[in-house]
């Protein structure tokens, strides 16, 4: 093949050449070659819009005047610009539908014309022999579209695609709104509805919406009882697509997801829409430069707004009030989730039970225990937690570690949940106040207990009596009547009692024998 001259003089180019051959498809010579990774292209304008991966500026989009949504190529916004100026330009025959450009009215025709090509594992109809071939690897398992990132496979090409930018961190889609960029489209969308408020799909069963197909198809199976992803090893089925793959990888111990600094291997990435567990995400935050220091304990941090929170621990400092009682916090976000114990909002549902929760963590948690999943394990011994948090704790009995310090009396505690309440018996400090008779709690589940006097609540229930409590201790007491359980026993005489008044009044007798005066003889 001769090349032009002009062609060989064209400066900062790297040259590659491949024969030419005419086609169909007017395949041209790829004579664009980018430097970083050798691709190549058939036109500059091409090669120069490949660099922005590498380089990873700031992505350039391109906004709706009407409505301001964003898309990533001024082809994409001009068909979207017909929408607002009413140019139909594409008709189906057959049903009246209008369609902005021939490609998306040709997929369209597909749903009219006839479905001649059968799945024989279960009887479905499609109507081109790809898309058959598509629905097979769902019976066959085959995922031929691999990750060059990681071990991850996929049945779809467009899947890989999509994927592939959790690595690159590629994110094409961003939100005329806030800002907030995306890997594909339909995350955008789903994003751009909680600016505007819409939820286009309300369920059949009650009136609940949804900003998702997907969400509201997970939210029926509640009503439904369907759990149509059944386990092979173990036979336990799932409601929800994401909760079942997890469950998966508990019997695979696939852990497809590797950073690239250390090279960690993680079962969930940083994309994670039902438990945002974002496991391998957050640790590469670990990897990134903390040059911010604290000079009180000479800890470091990667941002300044994480140091200036974090000396909130040794000012002490608690600047958000709550205003329905007088405790305070460190954070807005611990706030916010106080507040739901007065509202008694619980945004936050398990679409497998139905269960709803005031915080995502708790969300999460629950959601193991559906799927089975015990991620963390002690280095100490073979037990296993569903959250790093309780694994921190229970690592503590282990260690004897007890880094949380009363300043009013010097004792110490393993977990924050213990050193809480015992820091308001110094303080005197109660914050849950009961709205009936106005008496106030250091602890809310105290307050909880409490508020049965006035409901008349009574949710504890004697299985061999019926007899029911307020308190689930006062329960375990009474059915001492029935077990004959007498668990104290008097080191002087050997007496064992059931309850512990009886045990103290009986103490009290040996006690008032020993300091009698004897009687004269």
């Amino acid at each position: 093949m001769i090349v032009p001259e002009e062609w060989r003089e064209t400066s900062g180019l790297k040259w590659i050449f491949v024969p030419f051959r005419f086609s169909t498809s007017k395949e041209q010579l790829k004579r664009f070659s980018c430097a970083s990774c050798g691709k190549t292209f058939s036109k500059q304008g091409n090669l120069t819009r490949h660099k922005i991966i590498h380089t990873k500026p700031k992505p350039k989009h391109f906004t709706c005047r009407r409505c301001k949504i964003s898309f990533p190529t001024p082809e994409e916004r001009r068909l979207h610009s017909k929408e607002h100026s009413g140019k139909k330009e594409f008709h189906c025959e057959q049903c009246g539908k209008v369609f902005f450009n021939s490609s998306k009215l040709k997929v369209h025709l597909k749903t009219h014309g006839e479905k001649s090509f059968h799945c024989s594992d279960c009887d479905k109809y499609f109507s081109t022999k790809g898309n058959l071939d598509a629905h097979k690897r769902i019976h066959t398992g085959e995922r031929p579209y691999k990750c060059p990132h990681c071990e991850k496979s996929f049945n779809h090409g467009s899947h890989l695609k999509k994927h592939v930018r959790v690595h690159t961190n590629e994110r094409p889609y961003q939100c005329s709104e806030c800002g907030k960029t995306f890997t594909d489209s339909s995350c955008l969308k789903s994003h751009q509805s909680i600016h505007s408020g819409e939820k286009p799909y309300q369920c059949k069963h009650c009136d609940k919406r949804f900003r998702q197909t997907s969400s509201l198809n997970n939210h029926e199976r509640n009503h439904t009882g369907e759990k149509p992803y059944l386990c092979s090893y173990c036979g336990k089925s799932f409601s929800n697509q994401t909760h079942f793959k997890e469950h998966q990888r508990i019997h695979t111990g696939e852990k497809p997801y590797h950073c690239s600094v250390c090279g960690k291997s993680f079962s969930k990435c940083g994309k994670d829409f039902f438990t945002t567990a974002q496991i391998m995400k957050s640790h590469i935050k670990t990897h990134n430069e903390k040059s911010f220091h604290c000079s009180e304990c000479d800890k470091h941090f990667s941002t300044k707004g994480n140091l200036v929170v974090h000396k909130r621990i040794h000012t002490g400092e608690r600047p958000y009030k709550c205003p329905h009682c007088e405790r305070r916090f460190m954070y807005g976000s611990h706030l916010k989730i106080h507040v739901r114990l007065h509202t008694n909002e619980r945004p936050y549902q398990c679409s497998e039970c139905g269960k709803a929760f005031r915080q995502l963590f708790s969300l999460k948690s629950h959601q193991k225990m559906h799927s089975g999943a015990k991620p963390f394990q002690c280095k100490y011994c073979d037990k296993r937690f569903r959250h790093k948090s309780y694994l921190n704790y229970h690592e503590r009995t282990h260690t004897g570690e007890k880094p949380y310090l009363c300043s009013y009396c010097g004792k110490s505690f393993s977990s924050p949940v213990n050193f809480g309440p015992h820091k308001r018996v110094h303080t005197g400090e109660k914050p849950y106040h009961c709205s009936v008779c106005g008496k106030s709690f250091s602890k809310f589940d105290t307050l909880q207990k409490h508020k049965r006097i006035h409901t008349g609540e009574r949710p504890f229930k004697c299985s061999q009596c019926d007899k029911t409590f307020a308190r689930s201790d006062v329960l375990k007491v009474h059915q001492r009547v029935h077990t004959g359980e007498k668990p104290y026993s008097c080191s002087i005489c050997g007496e064992r009692f059931a309850y512990l008044g009886s045990f103290q009044t009986h103490q009290n007798k040996h006690a008032k024998e020993q300091t009698a005066p004897e009687s004269s003889e």
